[in-house]
């Protein structure tokens, strides 16, 4: 259960990276809708975190909860904010994700 509630951990953190990214371009009332998502999504983020570390090994709860959120940005990058997606970018998206099945793996 703890693995998964560090997924979805992960996935806040995403989220309030990509909220960051929409804020640079937004003003006004559009900017502090972006802004309570980033908050929200941080709290959420870091108190779902704090849960999974408390039976997961922190080195490793933490390396796959950034893992996660850093993937997860990368493809919200490419796909909302149209960053590129080349072939080296991709390349290391998916040494991440390999990174990230192989402390699972080798968690007890």
């Amino acid at each position: 259960m703890n693995w998964a509630i560090l997924i979805v951990a992960g996935l806040f953190e995403s989220g309030f990276a990509f909220c960051l990214g929409k804020m640079k371009d937004a003003s006004g009332a559009a900017w502090g809708l972006w802004c309570a998502g980033f908050l929200v999504c941080l709290a959420l983020s870091m108190a779902l975190l704090g849960k999974a570390a408390q039976t997961l090994p922190i080195g490793t709860a933490y390396p796959v909860w950034t893992g996660i959120g850093a993937v997860g940005t990368v493809v919200l990058g490419i796909v909302f904010l149209h960053e590129p997606a080349s072939a080296l970018r991709l390349f290391f998206t998916a040494v991440l994700i390999a990174s990230i099945v192989g402390l699972k793996a080798v968690s007890h």
